[in-house]
């Protein structure tokens, strides 16, 4: 999956690298980028995971998965 951003007519530089990069924060590169870039221990992970299924438990509505 190829990202391209082209210059709008009267866009500075600054302005062509942030739009760049709220695209690429809202595909999620960053986060596959550094799961890859550095070690997770594997104790770590299933710490996240478990703190992530408790707060998509907190979200859900009474009588919904009980």
């Amino acid at each position: 999956m190829a990202i391209t951003v082209q210059k709008k007519r009267g866009e500075s530089k600054q302005e062509l690298i942030s739009r760049f990069r709220k695209i690429i924060v809202e595909a999620g590169i960053i986060d596959k980028i550094r799961e890859k870039v550095a070690y997770t221990k594997p104790s770590r992970r299933r710490y996240e995971l478990k703190k992530k299924g408790e707060a998509l438990r907190k979200r859900r509505p009474y009588g919904e998965g009980y």
